[in-house]
C-alpha cells in the first residue's frame, strides 16, 4: 500500500477555557506525530477587545490599558489571557477570527462552545468545509424541542452533511489544562466508507460494498457520506486517540455515541441539584442520593429514547458516565455556581451573569430544553428530578423541596 499523501488537517471550533484547553493537547500531538498530521491548528476565536493588566507578564506600557484583540494576543504571547490565562499554548496554535477561513481546508472539526451556538456556527460552515470533512464534538448538550431531542454530534453532522463522534467524560478543563492527570471517553462509531480494506481502499471489504451506517436511533442515515480519499492516512479508533491522547489525558474510545453523549449533556442536570443541595447546607450523603437518582433518570432517559442503540456498560464503566457524573456534581462548575446562587440567595442566572465572563453554564438550557421535551410527552412525572431541577431555576419550586421526590 502506497503512503499517504497528505496529512490530516485540524481545527478547533471555539476558544473558551475548554476549547483552548483540547487545543492545546490536540496541537501537542499534532506536533509528535507528523506522519498523521499537519503541525499547525487552527483555532477559530470570537474576536474580542481585552485589556491586559498591567500585572500581567504579557503588559506593553507603550500599549498600557488600551483594548487588544485577543486573536493578536493569543498569536503574539501564545496565551489566552482572557478565557485560559497563566496557560502556555504551542506555537503551532493558530488564532483565527475567521470562521469560514479557520475550517477551509482542515479535514478534521473539533467543535467546542455552548451548545446553543451550534446551529449559527453550522449555518456559516455549510458548503464551505470539505465535503469529507469529519468531526468531533466535546459539547456537552442536547439539542431539544418539543418535537425530538436530537445528539449534538448527530445535529453537527446532519446539518453539515459529514460524520461526527463525541468526546465526554470527567474532565476540567483547568487541570488538564494545567497537565494534571485525567481520563476521557470518546465515541466514534468509523462510517463504513472510511474503513480501508487490505489494499488500502475504502467502503469495500473483499470486494464487497460495506455495511451502511446507522444512527444512533438504527435507522440508515440520512446523509450520503463522501469517503475520506485513500491520498489520507486512516481515521480510525487509532488515529483519534492519537490526536488527543497526552500523558496526562488518557482517552478511551468506544463507539457508543448516545450514552457518551447523553452522559455528557443530562448530568449538568444532576450536578445543578447537587449544587442546590449543597448550598442548603445537606451534606455528602444527600449529594450522593440526588446523583444515585440522577443516573437511575439518564438511563430510563436512554431506555426510553434511544431504545435501538443504547449500550448501559457505558455508563457505568466509562470516564463519561459514572466518572464524569461525580467530577461534575463534586467540583465542576454547574455544581460551584448553583451552590454559590443558594448560599447567596439570588436566582442562577444572575450567578451565570456575573462570575462567568460572558460564558454560559449548560446546565440551565439543558434542564429547561429537557423538561419542555418531556412535558410535550406527557413524560414530566416519570422524571422527577429534572422536573424539580427545572422548577427551582425558573423559582416555582424552593430548594427545601427536593427530598420530598424520594418519599414518592
Amino acid at each position: 500500500m502506497a503512503s499517504p499523501q497528505r496529512k490530516h488537517k485540524v481545527t478547533v471550533i471555539g476558544s473558551g477555557n475548554w476549547g483552548t484547553t483540547v487545543a492545546k493537547l490536540v496541537a501537542e500531538n499534532t506536533r509528535e506525530h507528523p506522519d498523521l498530521f499537519e503541525e499547525e491548528v487552527q483555532m477559530w476565536v470570537y474576536e474580542e477587545e481585552v485589556v491586559i493588566p498591567s500585572s500581567s507578564p504579557h503588559f506593553d506600557p507603550e500599549i498600557g490599558e488600551k483594548p487588544q484583540k485577543l486573536t493578536s494576543i493569543i498569536n503574539t504571547h501564545h496565551e489566552n489571557v482572557k478565557y485560559l490565562p497563566k496557560i502556555k499554548l504551542p506555537t503551532n496554535i493558530v488564532a483565527n477570527p475567521s470562521l469560514v477561513d479557520a475550517v477551509k481546508d482542515s479535514n478534521i472539526l473539533i467543535f467546542n462552545l455552548p451548545h446553543e451556538f451550534i446551529g449559527n456556527i453550522c449555518k456559516q460552515i455549510k458548503g464551505k468545509i470539505l465535503p469529507y470533512a469529519r468531526g468531533i464534538s466535546c459539547i456537552k448538550g442536547v439539542t431539544v424541542t418539543d418535537d425530538k431531542i436530537e445528539l449534538i454530534c448527530e445535529f453537527i453532522g446532519e446539518q453539515l452533511e459529514i460524520y461526527c463522534g463525541a468526546l465526554s467524560g470527567a474532565n476540567i478543563a483547568s487541570e488538564i489544562a494545567n497537565e494534571m492527570w485525567c481520563e476521557t471517553t470518546i465515541a466514534y462509531n468509523t462510517p463504513p466508507c472510511d474503513k480501508r480494506a487490505v489494499n488500502g481502499t475504502n467502503g469495500t471489504a473483499n470486494g464487497e460494498p460495506v455495511e451502511e451506517h446507522l444512527d444512533s436511533r438504527g435507522q440508515i442515515i440520512r446523509t450520503k457520506l463522501t469517503p475520506l480519499p485513500h491520498v489520507y492516512p486512516p481515521l480510525d479508533h487509532a488515529e483519534i486517540s492519537a490526536l488527543f491522547s497526552r500523558p496526562y489525558f488518557t482517552v478511551s474510545m468506544v463507539s457508543d455515541v448516545v450514552g457518551v453523549s447523553l452522559g455528557g449533556a443530562l448530568k449538568n442536570i444532576v450536578a445543578i441539584a447537587c449544587g442546590f443541595v449543597e448550598g442548603h447546607g445537606w451534606n455528602m450523603t444527600a449529594k450522593t442520593a440526588v446523583m444515585r437518582r440522577g443516573m437511575l433518570e439518564i438511563i430510563q432517559f436512554a431506555r426510553e429514547f434511544y431504545p435501538q442503540t443504547i449500550q448501559e456498560k457505558t455508563f457505568w464503566e466509562e470516564s463519561a458516565g459514572w466518572g464524569d457524573m461525580i467530577v461534575s456534581c463534586t467540583s465542576a462548575r454547574n455544581w460551584r455556581y448553583s451552590k454559590m446562587a443558594v448560599e447567596r440567595g439570588v436566582p442562577i442566572e444572575e450567578i451565570e451573569r456575573t462570575e462567568l465572563n460572558g460564558q454560559k453554564l449548560q446546565g440551565i438550557s439543558t434542564s429547561r430544553e429537557v423538561s419542555s421535551f418531556l412535558r410535550a410527552r406527557g413524560a414530566e412525572d416519570r422524571y422527577p428530578l429534572f422536573k424539580m431541577v427545572s422548577g427551582i431555576i425558573d423559582g416555582k419550586v424552593k430548594v427545601e423541596d427536593i427530598p420530598s421526590l424520594f418519599r414518592k
